[in-house]
């Protein structure tokens, strides 16, 4: 079965060992060298609508997903792995000095 990744970003990942809704696929991990992806990657939410930024991206391994649906992907994982928080928000560059 083939996919796209126009077709990825409208899936929302639910964790089936809690049932917790992590939000959209938001971007993917590609190694390149092997021409397989490693990882989907689920942005973080919006805190105070991305006026202080957002929450930390959820970083998904290939390995925890159990199954891609019509709608959704289930992903058995105890926690998902954190990326580092992206810097952001409106206010960020105003009180960074620059």
């Amino acid at each position: 079965m083939g996919c796209k990744f126009s077709d990825l970003r409208r899936k929302e990942v639910i964790n089936i060992k809690d049932g917790s809704k992590y939000g959209y696929v938001s971007d993917v991990e590609v190694d390149t060298e092997n021409a397989r992806l490693c990882a989907i990657i689920v942005y973080g939410r919006l805190r105070c609508f991305g006026i202080l930024g957002r929450e930390e991206d959820y970083v998904i391994r290939w390995e925890d997903i159990q199954m891609i649906g019509d709608d959704t992907i289930l992903v058995n994982c105890r926690l998902a792995l954190h990326r580092k928080k992206r810097q952001g928000g409106f206010f960020s560059g105003l009180f960074s000095g620059g």
